[in-house]
């Protein structure tokens, strides 16, 4: 079996770029933290923690924030892109 192409992200790595994913799409959706929280029937200090790396979600949880910013839930999958994405959060901190 060959070597992967990549290195896997580490659970920090990934669940920071989730975040980051996530806070990017509700900013362009222009929602508050409140309202994505009740779109997606979470709670407000919930997702504040999402949006900082604190959580690793279930597969139910990612549903419910897709279907609040209108997105599949792979696509919230592909904005975590961690190229992408970290490189953006380290430009935020």
């Amino acid at each position: 079996m060959g070597k992967s192409p990549t290195k896997l992200p580490s659970k920090d790595e990934a669940q920071l770029g989730f975040g980051v994913a996530i806070r990017q799409l509700r900013d362009a959706r222009e929602l508050t933290q409140e309202q994505l929280a009740e779109f997606s029937d979470m709670h407000v200090t919930y997702v504040s923690q999402i949006e900082r790396g604190l959580k690793n979600l279930s597969l139910f949880n990612i549903y419910r924030l897709a279907h609040a910013l209108k997105v599949s839930p792979a696509a919230l999958l592909d904005a975590a892109d961690l190229h992408k994405t970290l490189r953006l959060w380290h430009r935020h901190v």
